[in-house]
């Protein structure tokens, strides 16, 4: 039987990064001690009044459809939120809720994007970035943020990359995989590009509340971009509700009447107790989101205090998030063959750099999503993985 050419766009290494991560999952069914370094799935508990208030309504009935682009009262929230952090004056007119940030990213993308478009990405990116641009039907033009240069973007290669094609830059900050947190000078460079152009900018910033050095700028705060710009985002890591799938795009008016269609072809609106539960978290008093931001900080000095000195592998220390880049060029093997390896012969989970993009070859992804006791038992194994390589050569 024939597959339509989507399922081709939508397959690659982004699909095919997990089979590691995957494969742990199954082991760890099965009695096996893996120590899971390969997924942002942060091993917090969500917040109890959260929860609490999610299962008070679905034992009082909130079961049923609710408004397809989400209740007022949880886009007036949202809407709230992105003013605090930009200055600005949005309203629940310019929220739509989808299922997690990623139904986001690719919701904006099937909005603004058609066939033979060219859409900017910088590189590395999030491994679905490649696939929720190609179901469009458009062209991913890559911009390097090399290794070398701490994984920071490419202004010059940046400018060179727009073309009449152009239409979107999509822009992750701070980074998922990297832990890079954008500049005001590089967000004014993506700035003036767009109004010079006339291109939308699509900005995910699901990770902007785990900043652990300097602030994170929302690029919508800069002059004449609020018009043009669709910020997209979750409570997945800020409230540790990855599985609740509760997201946002917060943009233009008619953008969101856009995406008003597309939600009532797709996912019908959300349910109504998870919203509630969405509510509950986004008007807390922060606490939460303050002590994950800290433990996630602990945990990246403690993998990198854990990992330095060794001759063969380095990182590059993350502002941000609750990733680190091991870069293992100098161990004679690939990073996909580091993965492999590294579960092979120490249980330890990890992801490979390339499916990230070709500036993140010879790096694998470090996930600090577990506890603290297990984390320097993986550190310890990683340490012995590449002690045996330097042995063996």
């Amino acid at each position: 039987m024939r597959y339509s050419d989507l399922c081709r766009r939508i397959s690659g290494e982004g699909a095919e990064a997990w089979q590691t991560h995957s494969a742990g999952i199954r082991d760890r069914q099965h009695g096996k001690t893996v120590y899971m370094l390969s997924v942002g799935d942060p091993d917090f508990d969500t917040p109890a009044s959260v929860v609490e208030e999610a299962v008070s309504g679905l034992r009082s009935g909130d079961t049923h459809y609710t408004e397809i682009t989400g209740r007022p009262e949880l886009c007036a929230a949202i809407a709230n939120r992105m003013n605090t952090r930009t200055g600005s004056s949005y309203t629940l007119a310019n929220v739509s809720l989808t299922v997690g940030c990623q139904n986001a990213l690719y919701c904006s993308a099937a909005a603004l994007l058609e066939p033979g478009d060219e859409a900017i990405v910088f590189d590395p990116t999030y491994v679905t970035y490649g696939a929720a641009l190609g179901a469009t039907g458009a062209i991913a033009v890559s911009v390097p943020c090399p290794s070398d240069n701490g994984f920071r973007p490419d202004l010059r290669a940046l400018r060179a990359a727009v073309t009449p094609k152009t239409k979107v830059i999509f822009l992750v900050t701070p980074v998922n995989p990297t832990g890079v947190v954008y500049n005001r000078e590089e967000l004014q460079c993506i700035a003036d590009l767009a109004i010079e152009h006339d291109l939308w900018v699509v900005s995910d910033e699901v990770y902007a509340e785990l900043v652990f050095e300097g602030e994170c700028l929302s690029i919508a705060c800069f002059e004449g971009m609020k018009e043009r710009t669709i910020t997209i985002s979750s409570l997945s890591k800020s409230h540790a509700m990855t599985g609740w799938r509760v997201g946002w795009a917060v943009g233009p008016e008619e953008f969101c009447r856009h995406m008003s269609n597309l939600a009532l072809c797709m996912t019908y609106g959300l349910p109504g107790f998870i919203q509630s539960a969405a509510l509950n978290a986004l008007n807390d008093d922060g606490s939460d989101t303050r002590q994950i931001c800290e433990t996630f900080k602990r945990r990246r000095d403690l993998v990198v205090k854990e990992l330095a000195g060794l001759n063969r592998v380095s990182c590059e220390v993350p502002q941000a998030g609750m990733f680190i880049m091991l870069n293992v060029e100098n161990t004679g093997l690939s990073s996909a063959e580091f993965v492999r390896r590294l579960y092979s012969e120490q249980a330890v989970t990890s992801i490979d750099g390339k499916a990230f993009g070709n500036s993140a070859d010879n790096c694998v992804r470090l996930a600090f999503t577990i506890g603290e006791d297990q984390l320097l038992e993986a550190c310890s194994r990683i340490r012995s993985f590449v002690h045996d390589i330097e042995t063996s050569a």
